[in-house]
């Protein structure tokens, strides 16, 4: 399956995956990977072939309605594992503790927290990857360039002003499928 993945990625789509683009899977076995920007149902299918054509292993949450019969099989064999968004339950101890049940655990999540524009970030990855004490690997979903530029693992600091600085940064002049929402 991981030609016809680089078929569709590289020869069909014209994307590339430039820098750490083996999400440093030897040396960082669990991590919290962000994808930014999050605009369209488009990004998720760009991640699942960046997910084969460099063999990581990724997890995802998603909402619960997402996992209903048949299409709940489909996301679970891709590594997703649906979460409560209505209950109390502290989510970022919950998804914290997921780190400690598995010997290999590379989450990844969009940041905004919808598809639409936001002028502020969630902060739940932040606050999961220091709680589990797992690095964050940053990725562009960069719709205008067709490419997946990935950074090395990132170690959150006690500073999140700067940390939060240092992650948009990385994505300054990304353009998402809807530009708009960019």
């Amino acid at each position: 399956m991981k030609w016809l993945a680089k078929l569709i990625y590289f020869k069909i789509l014209g994307w590339q995956a430039i820098g750490n683009t083996s999400f440093s899977k030897n040396t960082v076995k669990k991590a919290i990977i962000i994808a930014v920007p999050h605009t369209s149902w488009h990004d998720f299918y760009i991640g699942v072939l960046l997910r084969a054509v460099t063999g990581v292993k990724t997890n995802f949450v998603g909402k619960k309605e997402l996992f209903v019969f048949p299409f709940g099989l489909f996301f679970r064999a891709l590594g997703g594992a649906p979460i409560n968004r209505q209950t109390n339950e502290n989510k970022v101890e919950a998804i914290a503790k997921l780190f400690d049940q598995h010997d290999e655990f590379r989450m990844t999540m969009a940041p905004e927290g919808t598809r639409k524009k936001v002028s502020k970030w969630r902060t739940g990855f932040y606050f999961i990857a220091k709680q589990a004490n797992v690095p964050i690997i940053m990725f562009t979903l960069d719709f205008k360039n067709k490419r997946n530029v990935i950074s090395e693992p990132f170690y959150p600091t006690d500073d999140m002003e700067a940390d939060f600085e240092f992650m948009h940064n990385f994505y300054k002049g990304v353009i998402g499928k809807k530009p708009k929402y960019s």
